[in-house]
C-alpha cells in the first residue's frame, strides 16, 4: 500500500504492509568464506550415515572457524552451526557427545555435511544466523512470527521532506527512525511529531499538484510548503529538528523551542510565541504516550526470557529517544532440553541479521557468546554495541518490567496453546477423525455480482491460526457465469491441489502423523472446511475425485442455519447425513471461529482488489508506458483524460515521448473510433 490513506490523520505508509510475507535474506557479499564440498570424492556413495559418516569428514576438516550444515536423505538441510574450529567441532557429533535424543537422531539422520570456511568467528556467528533464517533447519532455534517492523521515514529526494510510515525494504532516500513495535505506535508519534514540527504527510504528487494548503495546514498540521507558506529554508530547519528529535537529542530540542517561544514573548510577539508553545505541547504528548520511559537509557532493546513447560517466551522492549517505541513477544522453536540462556543467545543473532541494531542490548541472563555477539554486532552495525545484564539501579528496574511481561506473555501462551489442543480433540472426536488434525484449511469465497471475485484460504493448527499460511485466489475462468459459487469453489480447489500434488506428492495416510517438538508444520491439510452446504461439498468432492485425494483429506461443509443464525449450522460430511452441534458446544464455536477468520479474509482480499480496480489508471493498459513516461504525462497534461483527449504533436511535447510513442498513446484511446 503505496500512498495508500490511513484514518491517522493525514499519515501514510510508505512502503508495503505485508505481515506475512517472509522475506529471504541473503548472504551478504562482506562476509567471505570457502566453501568445502567433499561430495566428489564419493563419501555419499560410500553409504554411511549418521556418525561414521561425520568421521570421514572430520579427517578433512581444517583447524579453522566456519559454517557446517547438516543434511537428510531427502536434501534438507537438518542443522546449521558454527565453531570457532570445525574439526573439533563437528569430531564431537563422531564421538556421539550430544545431550539430547533430539540430538542423536539428527546424527543418525545425517547422510551428508556441508562446509564453509571463514576467517573469522565472528564472520561464522554473521553467516550462521543468516543461513538459519534463510534456511529453517528443523533442529535449530527458530524465529518465528519474523515479521517486519514499522519504521518512521524522512525523505530525502524532494524539495521539502516529508514523513511517513514505512515497512519493507528501504529503497527510498531518507532517514528511518525505529523499529516501532506495531503501525499503530508509529500513527500515534507521528500524528503528534505532526503537531510539533509542522511536516507534510502528503504524497509527492499531491505536494507538486497543490496550489493552495490543505485542511492540515489551516489546522496547524502542516507547515505548508507546497504554497511556499514557509521558505524551504526554513522547513529545512523544522526537518533537522525533527531528525534531532528522533535521534535522542529531544532535551537539545525542546530547550531550542523553549528558547525561541521565551524570545518571541520578550519581543511582544505573542502569536509566534504561541506556535512555539504548541510545539512543546506536541513533543510532550509524545513523551507522555509512550509507557515507561527511562532518563538514564536513550537507546537500547531489552531482552528477557522465560523458559518453562517445554515453551520459551522472548519479550523485547524497544527504547529509543529516551521513549518506549513498543514491545513484541517471541516463541522461538526450540529444543525443550535447552536452557533459557542458549535459546536467549540463538535467538538474539538471528534477531538481527535483518534489523537495526542499537548501541546497548539489555539481557535478563548471561549467554554464552556475549563477547563474541557484541563483536559480530558492532561489526555489522558500524557502531560499537554493548551487551550487559545489569545488576542493580534503573537499568536493572527495566529488566524485571520485561522479565514481568515475558512471563505474563508466556502464561498466556500456554493456556492458548492448551485450549487449542483441547478443541482440535474435540474437533477429532465429534467428527470422528482418525487423529487429532494439525492443519485445518478453511476456505470462502467473496465477490460482489461476480466481478473482482477471490477465493481465500486461511489455515489454523495446533497453535491457532497459522497467517503466514494464507492463501488468496484471484479468480482466473473466464467460463465460469458471474456470481457462480460452486464454479469459484471449483477453481480454488483444483489450483490449490494441483500445486500441492505437484510441489510436495500425495501424503502417506496410512499412519498417523508425527507429533514432536521438532515436527514441521504440515504442507498437507487434515482437514478442509467448506464455507458452504451440499452444493459446495458436491463442487468440492468431484475435484478431490478427479485428482485422486480423496482419501488424502477430509473434507466438511458448514452451511448457515435456519435464517442464518449462528448456531444452527448443519455439517456435511462424506458418508454420513448431516447434522447439528449442539448451542453451546465448544467445538461449534470453535468452527464458527475458523469459518469467521474465512470470512474476514476473504472479504479483505476481495476489497482491496475492488479498490485496486477503481482507481486503475488508464495509461497503465498501455504496454510501452511505464512508471516515469506516466509520471510524466500526467504532471503534464494533469488527468488520464485529458492525455486521451491530447493530438499527437501535444503529446510529443512531454518529455520522454518520442514520436512512436505518442502515436501508440494516441492509437490506444481512438482505436475503438477508428481515428
Amino acid at each position: 500500500m503505496n500512498g495508500g490513506k490511513l484514518p491517522d490523520g493525514g499519515i501514510l505508509y510508505d512502503g508495503t504492509e505485508d505481515d506475512d510475507d517472509d522475506v529471504a535474506v541473503e548472504v551478504e557479499a562482506s562476509r567471505p568464506g570457502v566453501e568445502i564440498d567433499w561430495h566428489v570424492d564419493g563419501l555419499d556413495e560410500t553409504g554411511l550415515t549418521g556418525a561414521d559418516l561425520i568421521a570421514e569428514f572430520v579427517k578433512r576438516l581444517p583447524n579453522a572457524p566456519g559454517v557446517y550444515r547438516m543434511l537428510n536423505k531427502a536434501g534438507e538441510v537438518m542443522y546449521v552451526g558454527k565453531a570457532r574450529s570445525l574439526k573439533k567441532r563437528v569430531s564431537n557429533y563422531a564421538q556421539g557427545r550430544v545431550h539430547s535424543n533430539r540430538l542423536s537422531r539428527m546424527v543418525r539422520d545425517t547422510v551428508h555435511m556441508e562446509f564453509v570456511t571463514t576467517r573469522t568467528e565472528v564472520e561464522a556467528l554473521l553467516l550462521e544466523a543468516n543461513l538459519i533464517k534463510r534456511l529453517r533447519p528443523r533442529f535449530n532455534v527458530l524465529l518465528r512470527d519474523d515479521k517486519s517492523f514499522p519504521y518512521i521515514l524522512i525523505t530525502g529526494d524532494t524539495r521539502s521532506p516529508a514523513i511517513y510510515k514505512h515497512r519493507g525494504a528501504r529503497a527510498r532516500k531518507g532517514d528511518y527512525f525505529g523499529p516501532f513495535a506495531s503501525a499503530s505506535a508509529v500513527g500515534r508519534t507521528i500524528n503528534s511529531l505532526q503537531r510539533a514540527f509542522l511536516l507534510r504527510t502528503c504524497t509527492d504528487s499531491v505536494f507538486e499538484s497543490r496550489t493552495r494548503p490543505c485542511l492540515l495546514y489551516q489546522i496547524k498540521r502542516c507547515s505548508g510548503p507546497c504554497t511556499h507558506e514557509i521558505s524551504d529554508q526554513d522547513y529545512a530547519g523544522l526537518v533537522r529538528e525533527a531528525k534531532d528529535f528522533l535521534s535522542g537529542k529531544s532535551q537539545n530540542v525542546k530547550e531550542a523551542m523553549a528558547r525561541a517561544m521565551n524570545e518571541a514573548a520578550e519581543d511582544l510577539d505573542f502569536e509566534r510565541a504561541a506556535v512555539f508553545r504548541d510545539r512543546l505541547a506536541g513533543l510532550s504528548h509524545v513523551q507522555s504516550h509512550q509507557g515507561i520511559n527511562p532518563a538514564g537509557v536513550d537507546e537500547a532493546d531489552v531482552f528477557a526470557i522465560h523458559h518453562e513447560g517445554g515453551l520459551s517466551c522472548i519479550q523485547v522492549f524497544f527504547f529509543r529517544a529516551s521513549q518506549n517505541w513498543g514491545n513484541q513477544a517471541y516463541f522461538p522453536k526450540a529444543d525443550p532440553q535447552l536452557s533459557a540462556a542458549e535459546v536467549l543467545n540463538s535467538f538474539l543473532a538471528q534477531f538481527y541479521d535483518d534489523k537495526p541494531v542499537p548501541r546497548l542490548i539489555l539481557l535478563s541472563e548471561e549467554v554464552e557468546e556475549q563477547d563474541l555477539l557484541a563483536t559480530a554486532l558492532s561489526e555489522k552495525a558500524g557502531h560499537k554495541v554493548a551487551i550487559s545484564v545489569p545488576q542493580r539501579g534503573e537499568k536493572k528496574d527495566l529488566v524485571d518490567h520485561v522479565n514481568a511481561n515475558a512471563r505474563e506473555a508466556h502464561g498466556r501462551k500456554l493456556a492458548e496453546t492448551a485450549s487449542q489442543s483441547r478443541l482440535l480433540a474435540g474437533l477429532a472426536e465429534t467428527f470422528q477423525l482418525p487423529y487429532v488434525p494439525r492443519r485445518i484449511e478453511i476456505y470462502d469465497n467473496s465477490h460482489i455480482m461476480g466481478t473482482n471475485a477471490v477465493g481465500g484460504m486461511v489455515v489454523a493448527g495446533p497453535e491457532g491460526f497459522v497467517k503466514g499460511q494464507y492463501r488468496k485466489f484471484n479468480i482466473k475462468s473466464t467460463d465460469i457465469t458471474p456470481g457462480d459459487d460452486f464454479g469459484m469453489m471449483r477453481e480454488v480447489m483444483t489450483r490449490r491441489f494441483s500445486r500441492l500434488l505437484k510441489e510436495e506428492g500425495k501424503p502417506d495416510r496410512s499412519v498417523a502423523p508425527e507429533d514432536s517438538a521438532d515436527t514441521p508444520f504440515p504442507a498437507w491439510p487434515d482437514v478442509i472446511l467448506i464455507d458452504g452446504g451440499q452444493g459446495q461439498m458436491s463442487a468440492v468432492r468431484k475435484i478431490l475425485a478427479d485428482l485422486d485425494i480423496t482419501e488424502s483429506v477430509i473434507a466438511i461443509g458448514v452451511a448457515k442455519g435456519v435464517d442464518r443464525d449462528a448456531g444452527r449450522e448443519r455439517f456435511f460430511v462424506d458418508g454420513k447425513p448431516d447434522f447439528t452441534l449442539p448451542p453451546r458446544d465448544p467445538v461449534l464455536y470453535f468452527i464458527q471461529r475458523m469459518r469467521d477468520e474465512a470470512h474476514r479474509f476473504a472479504i479483505g482480499s476481495h476489497r482491496a482488489r475492488r479498490k485496486k480496480e477503481m482507481v486503475k489508471n488508464p495509461l497503465d493498459e498501455i504496454s510501452g508506458i511505464g512508471p516515469t513516461r506516466k509520471r510524466a504525462l500526467l504532471q503534464h497534461f494533469g488527468t488520464a483524460k485529458a492525455v486521451s483527449r491530447a493530438a499527437v504533436s501535444d503529446l510529443m511535447a512531454v518529455e520522454g515521448i518520442s514520436e512512436a510513442v505518442a502515436r501508440l498513446i494516441y492509437n490506444h484511446f481512438h482505436e475503438s473510433s477508428g481515428d
